[in-house]
């Protein structure tokens, strides 16, 4: 395609588009949420649930890159974060439910490990 007249090639090629993301933790990896307990060490805002802090899951998928809600709540610039859908088991979870029932929960890369083989949280 010729560039419109008077106009050079690099003003009429479309805006550059960001590098796509390659996801730390593709779809089908398990992953363990960090056992981590930072409001033990001052205040601090945390979006990882307290039930699923050293639990194994499997990641479904990346839903994009975001600013940490942790670092924004005290009005502060945040880094961008991979987020995660992330799905766990019910039952080991809350000791209840039926088989087959599980819970979905968005946990940002940050507060994820590799899922290690031979240790699962009790």
């Amino acid at each position: 395609m010729m560039p419109a007249e008077g106009t050079s090639a690099a003003a009429s090629d479309p805006p550059s588009q960001p590098a796509p993301v390659v996801p730390r933790f593709p779809p089908g990896t398990r992953v363990q949420v960090r056992d981590d307990w930072p409001e033990r060490r001052g205040p601090c805002h945390i979006r990882t649930p307290h039930y699923l802090r050293g639990r194994t899951g499997t990641v479904q998928r990346l839903l994009g890159c975001f600013a940490n809600p942790e670092v924004l709540a005290f009005g502060r610039p945040a880094p961008r974060h991979e987020l995660y859908h992330v799905l766990f088991e019910q039952n080991p979870i809350w000791n209840e439910g039926h088989p087959g029932d599980e819970v979905l929960v968005e946990i940002f890369e940050h507060w994820l490990e590799p899922a290690e083989a031979t240790k699962e949280a009790v």
